[in-house]
C-alpha cells in the first residue's frame, strides 16, 4: 500500500521533467534511448577523429589534407548509394544495426594494423590514410543512421520536439570526448584510444539494436521502396523566375559554407602541426578545444540560439558567421592581432607558440564551430521553407547530398593547386601561404555574406507567392522578412486578390501588430483593401497608429471605410470632442457613417447626446429603406448601452429582410444579449441564417460552449444542425472548446466521431491535432483506431454469416449493402485518426490510391502506409485494405476478434446488441430482415430501439412488432400515436385503423 503513493509521486516528477523539455510522456523513453545512442556513438567517433587527425598530421602533414577532401568527396557519395542499396535489400531495422557495426568494427582492424609497424612501415602509412578517410565515413553514416532511426520512431509532429534533444547528444559528446581525451592519452595511449572508440560506438550500436527490438512496429519488416513521386526530375529551369533567383543563392550559401569550413580547418590543423610537434599533444589539444567549444555550443543551443534567431530574424542570424569571419580575417591580414599579442606580451610573458596567426586561426575555428552548429544549423530548415513542398525534398537532397560533397572535392583540389603554385611557381610566396588562405577565407566569407543578402531579397517575393497559394507554414516564417514582403506586395502593382490574401495571412500570423504594417499604407490602398485592413486593425486597436488612420479620415474615403476609421479613432482616444462626429448624424449622410456615428455617441456621449443618437438610430431601425435598417442594426453592435433600442429587437428578428436578420444575430453576440441566445441557436436550423448564426456563436467564445455542447449531444436534433455546433466549437478554438471536442471524441461513435475528427483536423495551425495529442497522447489515438478495427471484425463476421447463400430476400440484400458501406465508413475514420499521428499528405495519398480500381495504385497505397504507419495493429490493417476475401480479413483480425460462425438469426441478434455503434440505416435493415425472415428478437432490444431518435428506425421496429408480436404492438400503438416523426405517426394511424377494422 505504501508503494502506490511513491510511484505516483515518481510519475508526477517524470511528467514534469518531460514537460520541462517539451516532451509528452509516451515520447520520453524513445527520446532518451535515441539520445543515448547518438551520444555514445558520437563520443566514440570524436575520440576516433581526434586520434586520426593527430596520426595523419604526424605521418603526412597538413599539406596532404586536400587529398582527404578529394577522396572523401567520392567516398561520401558512394556511401549514400550504399545506404540506399542496403535499404532496398534489408529491413530498415537490420540496415541500421548493420551500418552501426560497419562503422565501428574496422577500428579494431586499424588498431591491429598500426600495431604491426607503426614507426617505419608502409602498412602504417596506408592505415593512417584510411583511418583519416574513415572518420568522414563514420560521420556521414552516423548522421544518416540517427536521422533515419528518428524518422522511423517519431512522426513529423513528434520529431519537431524530440530531434533537437536527440541532436544535442553530439554537443554533449563534444564535452565528454574533449575533456576525457587528455586523460585517455596519458593512461591508455594514442593508438589504444581506437579500441575505446570502437567500444563506445558498439555501445551505441547495441542501443540501436535494443530500440529496433523494443519498437518493432516502427520499422517495416520489408525493405523500403521509393513510393514517393520522383522528385529528382525537378530542375531549376522549370521553376518560376523568383524561385530560380532564390535557389541559386541558396546553393551558393551552402556551397560556400562547406568550402569555408574546409579552409578554416586546413589552416587550423596546419598551425597545430607547426606549433605542436608531438602527436599526443595535437590529440590532447584537439580534445580540450572541442570540449570547451562543446560547452559553449551546448549552452547556446539550449538557451541562446533559438531566442537569437527569433529576435534577429533568420537572415541576420545567417549573416553573423560570414560577417564574423570577414572581420576576424581582416584583423589577421592587417596585423591587428599581432599588435595585440605584442602589447599583451609586454605585460605578461607569452610562450613562443602564441603568435597572431596561431591565435587568429584558433579564434576563427572557435567562431566557425560555435555559430555553424548553433545558429546556422538552427536556420537550415527555414531556408528551404519557401520552396514548394513538391520540390523542397529534391532541392534539399541536391544541396546536401550532391553539391556539398562536390564542393569538398573542388576545395581540396583548390588547396592543392594553391600549395603547388606557392611552392613551385612562386617559391618566394611560400612564406605568405597562410596569408593567401586567410585572404581566400575573407573573400569567400564576403561572397557568402552576399549570397545570404541575395537570398533574403528573393525570400521576400517567394513568401508573397506562398501566401497567395496558401502553402506557407506559420511556424517556419521569418516574421520580419514576411512583413517586408507584405509591404512590397501592397505597394507594387498586382491583383486585388493577391493583396487581399497577403493581408489575411499577415493577420493570421501576427494579429497584434498588424497595424504596424498596414496603417502607413492605408491612404494608398484601394477601398476594399482599406476596409479589410481597418477590420483587421480594429481587432486590436492601438493608439500608436492613430495618426495614420486620422489622415485617412481627412481624405473622406468611401462611406464603409470612413465608418471603420471613425470607430478606430474613437476606440483609441480616451478623450474626444463629440462635435467632431456629431455632424455625421445628419440625415443626408450615408447610412453606414450615420449609424456608426450614432452608435459611438451612444457609447461615450452625454445623456443628451445619447438621447439624440438613440432617436437617430430609432428612425433608421423603423425606416422603410432596407439599407437604413441594415446599417443601423449593424451599428447596434458597437453601442455599449442599447437602452430603449432593445424594444426593437423582437421586431427585427422577424424583419422581412434577410440582411437585417443576419446583422441582428451579430449584434446579439457583440452586445452579449443573453436573453436572445436561443435565437442564435435557432438560426442554425435555417440555411439562410446558418452561417451568420454560427459566426455569432463563435464570437461569443467560451460563453457559447455550453449551448453548443448541449445541442451537439442531443441525438434527437438533425445531424446537420449538430454538425454546425461541432464546427462552431472548432472555430471558437479556445482551450475549453478544444477540451470539449476531445472529450466528445472519446465517447462518440460513427458519424459524430467522424464529424468531430474533421473539425479537429481543420483547426488552424494544427491546434486540434496538438490538443488531441496533449490530452489523449499517442496511446489514446491508437486505442481509438483499435476500437474501429474491433468493430470492423464484428461487421466482417456479420457479412460472412449473412451471405446470400444463407439468407435471401430484398431486405437481406439491403442489409448486406449497408454493412459494406459501414466497412468503408470505419476505414475512413481510421484514416482520419491516423492523420493525428502521421503526415496528412502521406495518409491522403495512401487513401487516394487505395480507392482506385487499379491494382498497381492499390499496391502503391499499401506501400505508402507500410512505410508511414507504425501502430501495433499495422499488419492487420494493411491486410484488411489489401482487397482480400472476407475469410482472409477475419483471419487477420483473429488476434483481436476471434470468429465463431453463427446462424443468421443469432448473428442478427448479435448485431442488434451493437446497436449503439450501428448507424441508423443498418439498424433499420436488421429489423426488416428479422420481420421477413421471421426471426425472434429480444424484447429489451426491441423496446429500446422503439425509442430510437431516427424515425425510420422506429418505423422498422413497428413493422417487425406487427408481424412478430401483434398483441404487444396493439398495446404500444396508442403511446406512439403522437410521434414527432410524421411518417411514423401516419404509420401508427394506419395500423390502428387496420386493427380497428380487423376487430
Amino acid at each position: 500500500m505504501k508503494l502506490q503513493p511513491r510511484a505516483r509521486v515518481q510519475g508526477d516528477w517524470v511528467r514534469k521533467a518531460l514537460q520541462w523539455v517539451n516532451l509528452r510522456p509516451e515520447e520520453g523513453d524513445r527520446t532518451l534511448l535515441m539520445f543515448a545512442f547518438y551520444t555514445a556513438t558520437s563520443v566514440g567517433w570524436l575520440w576516433f577523429e581526434y586520434s586520426a587527425v593527430a596520426l595523419f598530421l604526424d605521418k603526412y602533414g597538413a599539406e596532404r589534407l586536400p587529398l582527404i577532401y578529394i577522396v572523401g568527396a567520392l567516398m561520401v557519395s558512394g556511401l549514400g548509394v550504399l545506404y540506399s542499396w542496403l535499404s532496398s535489400l534489408l529491413p530498415m531495422r537490420s540496415v541500421l544495426v548493420a551500418i552501426a557495426l560497419l562503422t565501428s568494427l574496422p577500428l579494431l582492424l586499424f588498431r591491429l594494423a598500426l600495431g604491426l609497424d607503426y614507426f617505419d612501415g608502409l602498412i602504417a602509412l596506408a592505415t593512417v590514410f584510411l583511418i583519416r578517410l574513415w572518420t568522414d565515413a563514420v560521420e556521414v553514416l552516423n548522421d544518416l543512421n540517427s536521422q533515419v532511426a528518428a524518422n522511423q520512431l517519431f512522426n513529423i509532429r513528434e520529431i519537431k520536439r524530440t530531434y533537437p534533444i536527440i541532436s544535442s547528444g553530439l554537443l554533449v559528446a563534444d564535452v565528454i570526448a574533449g575533456f576525457s581525451l587528455p586523460f585517455l592519452l596519458r593512461f591508455v595511449g594514442l593508438i589504444d584510444v581506437l579500441v575505446l572508440a570502437c567500444f563506445s560506438m558498439l555501445v551505441g550500436a547495441g542501443t540501436l539494436f535494443y530500440l529496433g527490438q523494443r519498437y518493432r512496429q516502427a520499422f517495416p519488416d520489408s525493405p523500403s521502396r521509393q513510393w514517393e513521386d520522383d522528385e529528382s526530375e525537378f530542375a531549376v529551369r522549370n521553376t518560376t523566375g523568383s524561385l530560380r533567383r532564390y535557389i541559386i543563392p541558396l546553393f551558393a550559401f551552402f556551397i560556400l559554407a562547406e568550402a569555408l569550413y574546409l579552409l578554416v580547418e586546413f589552416q587550423y590543423l596546419s598551425q597545430l602541426e607547426d606549433k605542436l610537434p608531438e602527436t599526443s599533444d595535437i590529440a590532447g589539444f584537439l580534445g580540450l578545444f572541442s570540449g570547451i567549444v562543446g560547452l559553449f555550443e551546448l549552452t547556446s543551443q539550449w538557451f541562446i540560439s533559438s531566442r537569437a534567431i527569433a529576435k534577429l530574424g533568420v537572415f541576420v542570424a545567417a549573416m553573423m558567421l560570414p560577417s564574423a569571419l570577414v572581420i576576424l580575417g581582416l584583423l589577421m591580414l592587417t596585423g591587428s592581432i599581432d599588435l595585440l599579442i605584442g602589447l599583451v606580451g609586454q605585460v605578461i610573458p607569452l610562450p613562443e607558440l602564441i603568435t597572431g596567426l596561431f591565435v587568429g586561426l584558433i579564434l576563427l575555428r572557435f567562431i566557425d564551430e560555435l555559430l555553424r552548429y548553433t545558429l546556422i544549423a538552427g536556420i537550415e530548415p527555414v531556408l528551404f521553407q519557401p520552396i514548394p513542398e513538391k520540390m523542397r525534398n529534391a532541392v534539399q537532397t541536391t544541396v546536401q547530398g550532391i553539391a556539398e560533397p562536390i564542393t569538398t572535392g573542388i576545395t581540396g583540389i583548390g588547396i592543392l593547386a594553391t600549395i603547388w603554385v606557392t611552392q613551385h611557381i612562386f617559391p618566394a610566396m611560400q612564406q605568405l601561404q597562410s596569408q593567401v588562405f586567410i585572404f581566400a577565407i575573407v573573400l569567400f566569407s564576403a561572397i557568402w555574406l552576399l549570397s545570404g543578402w541575395l537570398m533574403r531579397s528573393s525570400y521576400v517575393s517567394l513568401l508573397v507567392q506562398s501566401a497567395e497559394q496558401g502553402r506557407l507554414g506559420f511556424s517556419d516564417v521569418d516574421l520580419r522578412a514576411f512583413k517586408r514582403a507584405v509591404v512590397e506586395a501592397l505597394e507594387q502593382p498586382g491583383t486585388e486578390a493577391d493583396k487581399r490574401s497577403c493581408i489575411q495571412l499577415l493577420y493570421q500570423i501576427e494579429p497584434l501588430t498588424v497595424g504596424e504594417v498596414l496603417s502607413p499604407l492605408l491612404p494608398r490602398l484601394s477601398t476594399a483593401l482599406q476596409r479589410q485592413s481597418l477590420e483587421a486593425m480594429l481587432e486590436y486597436p492601438n493608439p500608436a497608429y492613430l495618426d495614420d488612420v486620422q489622415v485617412l479620415v481627412d481624405q473622406r474615403p468611401a462611406p464603409e471605410v470612413l465608418a471603420l476609421a471613425l470607430r478606430y479613432v474613437w476606440l483609441t482616444q480616451p478623450e474626444l470632442d463629440i462635435r467632431t462626429i456629431k455632424h455625421y448624424m445628419n440625415p443626408n449622410v450615408e447610412p453606414t457613417v450615420r449609424a456608426t456615428a450614432a452608435a459611438l455617441i451612444l457609447r461615450r456621449g452625454t445623456p443628451a447626446e445619447r438621447a439624440e443618437a438613440t432617436n437617430t438610430l430609432r428612425r433608421m431601425l423603423t425606416s422603410k429603406r432596407e439599407q437604413e435598417r441594415v446599417m443601423s442594426t449593424r451599428a447596434l453592435g458597437e453601442a455599449e448601452y442599447l437602452q430603449a433600442l432593445r424594444l426593437y429587437i423582437p421586431n427585427l428578428l422577424q424583419d422581412e429582410s434577410l440582411r437585417v436578420r443576419r446583422a441582428l444575430l451579430e449584434v446579439i453576440a457583440a452586445t452579449h444579449l443573453e436573453e436572445y441566445y436561443p435565437s442564435l441557436m435557432k438560426g442554425l436550423y435555417y440555411k439562410s441564417t446558418r452561417e451568420a448564426a454560427r459566426a455569432a456563436l463563435v464570437r461569443l467564445k467560451d460563453e457559447a460552449i455550453s449551448l453548443l455542447v448541449a445541442l451537439a449531444e442531443d441525438v434527437h436534433k438533425p445531424e446537420l444542425v449538430r454538425l454546425q455546433a461541432w464546427m462552431a466549437l472548432g472555430e471558437i478554438g479556445t482551450q475549453d472548446a478544444l477540451h470539449q471536442l476531445v472529450q466528445q471524441l472519446m465517447t462518440s461513435w460513427g458519424t459524430t466521431r467522424r464529424n468531430i475528427l474533421r473539425v479537429l483536423l481543420k483547426m488552424p495551425n494544427e491546434v486540434g491535432i496538438e490538443g488531441v495529442l496533449d490530452q489523449l497522447g499517442r496511446s489514446g489515438i491508437e486505442m481509438l483506431i483499435e476500437q474501429e478495427l474491433l468493430f470492423s471484425g464484428q461487421i466482417y463476421a456479420a457479412s460472412l454469416d449473412l451471405r446470400g447463400d444463407k439468407i435471401a430476400g430484398e431486405e437481406a440484400e439491403l442489409l448486406r449493402r449497408a454493412l459494406h458501406d459501414l466497412q468503408t465508413d470505419l476505414l475512413e475514420r481510421c484514416f482520419l485518426l491516423m492523420k493525428f499521428l502521421y503526415p496528412i499528405s502521406a495518409i491522403q495519398a495512401a487513401a487516394f490510391n487505395l480507392n482506385s480500381e487499379s491494382r498497381s495504385n492499390v499496391a502503391l497505397g499499401l506501400e505508402i502506409l507500410d512505410n508511414t504507419v507504425d501502430i501495433p495493429q499495422k499488419q492487420a490493417f494493411l491486410s484488411i485494405l489489401d482487397r482480400r476475401t472476407l475469410e482472409e480479413k477475419m483471419a487477420c483480425l483473429e488476434e483481436w476478434v476471434p470468429y465463431q460462425p453463427m446462424s443468421p438469426s443469432d448473428r442478427l441478434r448479435r448485431l442488434i446488441e451493437f446497436r449503439h455503434f450501428l448507424p441508423d440505416w443498418p439498424l433499420a435493415c436488421c429489423f426488416h430482415v428479422a420481420r421477413t425472415a421471421h426471426y425472434s428478437l429480444t424484447p429489451e432490444a426491441t423496446l429500446v430501439c422503439l425509442r430510437h431518435p431516427t424515425g425510420f428506425v422506429r418505423e422498422a421496429v413497428l413493422a417487425y412488432l406487427r408481424e412478430a408480436s401483434p398483441r404487444a404492438c396493439i398495446e404500444l400503438l396508442p403511446v406512439l400515436k403522437n410521434d414527432s416523426d410524421r411518417l411514423v405517426a401516419d404509420q401508427v394511424q394506419r395500423m390502428l385503423d387496420e386493427l380497428g377494422q380487423a376487430g
